[in-house]
C-alpha cells in the first residue's frame, strides 16, 4: 500500500487501483471537490511522475487516451487547479511522492499495462443524477434524458424555444469549450436529427458560458453524457452501459449460436474483473455476468 496525504488531497495505491480523494481546503478547485473520490484502475494508467519545485512539487498521473470520459471531453483544456490527476506536494513529502511513483510504475511493468489508447472507457464518469447551473442556463442529466432550462441571461429568441428535453439516444456528440479571454465558452449537445450551426448564444441545445466560477462544472455534465455514448474508437461499449441493464449484455463473440472460443472467454472474464474493480459493475452484476461466461466453457 502506498499513500500520500496532502492539503490538496490524498492518493492511495493498493496495487490495482489509485484512489484519489480531493482535499477539503478552501483552495481546492470546485470541480475537483464536486467530482469527489475517483477510483482509477491500473489498466487506465499510462504513466506517473513527480515534478519537484521551489515551493512545492507536483504529482501527475497520466491516463491512457480514451480511458476517461472527462479527459476525452476536456481535451487538455482543464486548468491545472481543476485537473483531478494532479496533486500539489509539500517539499517535506517529496520522498513519499517518489515512493508512490515507484510503486505505480513497478505495477505497470509487472502487469504489462499498455500505455497506448484505450478502445473503451475504463472510468465510469461522474455520479448521477447531475445538475449544474452556469452561464445562461441549467443542465440536468439523469442517465436517460438531458434537460436544459434557461435563466434571465438567456437571449430572448433562444428562451422562446422553451425548456429542452433531449433523450440520450438522440445525442450524437457533446462539445465543451471553456471561456478564454473575451471569448465565451459553451456546452453543446449535437442532436442526430437537428444539427445546427447557430452560435451557443442562439442554440437551444447549448449553454453559453461566461467564465464564472461554476463554468468548469459543465465539463462534468459533458463527461457524464459522453460516458454513455459509443466510444470514439468505435470499439467496445460505454463504460457505464452494464449498469443501465439488469443483465450485462453478452458480447457478439459469446453469442449462444456460436461455438465457444476459450481465449475469448478468458479475455471476457478479465474485462469483467476490470469493470468490477473500477466500480462500473456492482457485485451482483459481476457475479451474474461471470457465471454466464463460465457456463460457456
Amino acid at each position: 500500500m502506498a499513500e500520500i496525504l496532502q492539503k490538496d488531497g490524498t492518493w492511495t495505491f493498493d496495487g490495482e487501483t489509485i484512489r484519489i480523494v480531493p482535499g477539503r481546503e478552501r483552495g481546492v478547485h470546485l470541480l475537483r471537490q464536486t467530482l469527489g473520490e475517483l477510483a482509477v484502475p491500473l489498466s487506465a494508467v499510462a504513466g506517473i511522475a513527480y515534478e519537484p519545485g521551489r515551493k512545492s512539487g507536483r504529482l501527475r498521473l497520466r491516463l491512457r487516451d480514451g480511458a476517461d470520459p472527462l479527459l476525452q471531453v476536456a481535451r487538455g483544456r482543464l486548468p491545472d487547479a481543476a485537473d483531478p490527476y494532479q496533486l500539489t506536494v509539500d517539499p517535506d513529502r517529496a520522498g513519499v511522492a517518489e515512493y508512490v511513483v515507484d510503486e505505480v510504475r513497478n505495477a505497470l511493468l509487472l502487469d504489462q499495462v499498455p500505455d497506448g489508447p484505450s478502445d473503451r472507457y475504463l472510468l465510469p464518469g461522474p455520479t448521477l443524477p447531475l445538475s449544474v447551473g452556469a452561464g445562461d442556463g441549467t443542465v440536468t442529466f439523469d442517465g436517460e434524458r438531458i434537460r436544459l432550462e434557461w435563466n434571465w441571461k438567456t437571449e430572448e429568441g433562444k428562451k422562446s424555444a422553451g425548456t429542452q428535453s433531449l433523450p440520450l439516444e438522440d445525442i450524437r456528440s457533446v462539445e465543451w469549450l471553456p471561456s478564454k479571454g473575451l471569448e465565451n465558452g459553451y456546452l453543446r449537445f449535437i442532436v442526430l436529427r437537428e444539427p445546427t450551426k447557430a452560435p451557443p448564444k442562439h442554440d437551444p441545445h447549448a449553454i453559453e458560458l461566461f467564465g464564472f466560477k461554476k463554468d468548469p462544472l459543465m465539463a462534468m455534465v459533458a463527461a457524464a453524457v459522453v460516458a454513455r455514448l459509443p466510444h470514439p474508437s468505435g470499439a467496445g461499449t460505454p463504460a457505464t452501459a452494464p449498469a443501465l441493464t439488469k443483465t450485462p449484455p453478452v458480447p457478439p463473440a459469446l453469442a449462444p449460436d456460436e461455438a465457444p472460443d476459450h481465449d475469448a472467454l478468458l479475455r471476457r472474464l478479465r474485462e469483467l474483473g476490470e469493470l468490477h474493480r473500477a466500480g462500473i459493475l456492482t457485485e451482483d452484476e459481476f457475479t451474474a455476468a461471470k457465471q454466464a461466461v463460465l457456463k460457456r466453457f
